[in-house]
């Protein structure tokens, strides 16, 4: 069965708490660590497929501790501006997404970033869909994202997902009939946060209805998604 895709509104706050772990604890025990500024390595890459929560990771830690920590990361995309991959003083943690989708230029400007970060003892994780080795990417730039620790990032299984989704539910206080999740594993998008965000909106229409989270009204709500 095709599985719905939904358009659900604003981005979500990302943190690295709310990251479901899985089978990448070691990965999410170093991140801690690059937010701290207290990792030894001073460069991370992580790869994986689509929606496994790479960027999720880096926009957490570009969110993540206290205000001054905040200022002092930077987010950035294969489709910022120029000047974000320019090296700051201010800056000591740069997070590169989606390093695949670099454009020829863009792989300039990140080779040098990369410099100028292992020149100050700055650290740096980036990500990508496949590891360093295969990434389609300039050969010298390649090479200085294999510089560090790799790891794959992997997606959580459907009992994982289950329980992730269960705990959500029990965290916000609802009560999903039997069937529920099940449903909601085989019939849309299967990373957490199309999940979570599917789980927010049906608590909201349930909130409107004033009525419990069964397949019935799972079901409803999908013909009201459909006809907007």
């Amino acid at each position: 069965m095709k599985q719905l895709v939904l358009d659900l509104g604003a981005e979500p706050t990302h943190s690295l708490a709310s990251f479901e772990v899985g089978q990448n604890a070691e990965a999410a025990a170093l991140l801690q660590q690059f937010a701290a500024r207290t990792s030894r390595e001073h460069f991370a890459y992580l790869w994986g497929a689509v929606g496994v929560g790479k960027s999720h990771l880096l926009k957490a830690l570009a969110g993540t501790g206290s205000e001054a920590a905040q200022a002092r990361a930077r987010y950035i995309s294969p489709f910022s501006i120029e000047s974000e991959f320019v090296y700051s003083p201010e800056v000591d943690l740069y997070l590169l997404d989606d390093c695949e989708k670099l454009s020829p230029l863009a792989q300039i400007d990140a080779f040098a970033l990369f410099n100028e970060v292992r020149a100050n003892q700055a650290w740096m994780v980036c990500s990508g869909n496949v590891a360093p080795a295969v990434l389609p990417v300039r050969e010298d730039l390649r090479t200085r994202m294999g510089w560090g620790l790799i790891y794959q990032i992997h997606g959580l299984t459907d009992d994982e997902k289950s329980a992730a989704l269960a705990a959500a539910a029990a965290a916000r206080g609802l009560t999903l009939s039997a069937g529920v999740i099940p449903y909601l594993l085989s019939h849309f998008q299967r990373d957490m946060r199309s999940l979570s965000d599917i789980l927010d909106s049906l608590d909201q229409y349930s909130l409107e209805t004033q009525r419990p989270i069964t397949l019935p009204l799972l079901r409803e709500w999908l013909q009201a998604k459909a006809k907007e």
